[in-house]
């Protein structure tokens, strides 16, 4: 159940999947996180617990937000120790001038890339896969 962690491998199997929602990032108190909230992930971090939710969640929780974003999950099972395959998804990218927030799950790796350039994302990924 490791995952596969041949970057080779990661790169030609690699299968983008656009997910449905427009996302957001948001920080709150770890005390504050509001009852029947959603997160895709929740972080602790020193300064606050970071969530990234639906915009509509946090627009109804009036949470403040950035990043308006699009996720798109890498359907391949990456091992978390594989190395240099986010490296590489993050270059291809960059090189087509767009950041990305990068998210590993158990199973999946998962992108946000800005709303709006979803679409460019994905071309990226398919020509990377393809090349």
């Amino acid at each position: 159940m490791g995952g596969e962690t041949n970057l080779d491998n990661l790169i030609k199997l690699l299968d983008a999947k656009l997910n449905d929602g427009l996302y957001a990032f948001v920080t709150v108190q770890p005390d504050k996180i509001p009852a029947h909230l959603n997160p895709r992930m929740i972080f602790q971090e020193a300064e606050g617990t970071t969530l990234i939710v639906l915009e509509s969640e946090a627009t109804t929780h009036a949470l403040s937000y950035e990043f308006p974003c699009r996720m798109i999950t890498l359907n391949i099972h990456s091992s978390l120790a594989a190395v240099g395959f986010m490296a590489r998804i993050a270059t291809a990218l960059a090189k087509h001038g767009m950041g990305v927030n990068p998210v590993s799950g158990f199973f999946h790796d998962h992108l946000f890339v800005p709303d709006g350039r979803e679409q460019d994302a994905l071309a990226v990924l398919h020509d990377l896969a393809n090349a």
